[in-house]
């Protein structure tokens, strides 16, 4: 079965339905929107597609090499980025079909109200074989 990526992406910018932005949630609604994803997570244990998630924290650091030995190394995100990697779940499922329908419940979770934000989900499967390079 193909494993896909499903990658959270938290947008700083307006572009999801609720666009109420996450650090203006009340507790119980950051507690509503977790255990939302939780409960996403068992039921696809209960059915063999669950393979793991994590949140990701905002801090981060940039890092690349500089041919010398020494990687120059940013700060970062920041906080004015529109757009963070906010987490990830992997999924193991029969079909692409079935990971865009996943996606799409996964996009569902509560925000700011109890209301679905209909967030953006980047689905990305894994690649299992190396591309062929023909001359």
């Amino acid at each position: 079965m193909p494993k896909y990526l499903l990658l959270k992406h938290y947008r700083g910018a307006p572009d999801a339905v609720n666009n109420v932005p996450m650090d203006q949630w009340t507790p119980q609604e950051l507690i509503d929107h977790v255990q939302y994803m939780e409960d996403f997570a068992e039921r696809l244990r209960g059915t063999g597609e669950f393979v793991d998630h994590r949140a990701l924290s905002p801090q981060g650091t940039f890092v690349r090499s500089d041919g010398e030995g020494r990687p120059p190394v940013t700060d970062g995100p920041f906080p004015e980025t529109k757009d963070l990697i906010a987490g990830w779940t992997i999924i193991d499922v029969e079909s692409y079909e079935r990971a865009l329908e996943l996606a799409a419940e996964l996009s569902a979770a509560p925000g700011a109200g109890g209301k679905p934000i209909h967030e953006w989900l980047e689905l990305r499967p894994f690649l299992t074989e190396w591309p062929t390079v023909s001359e």
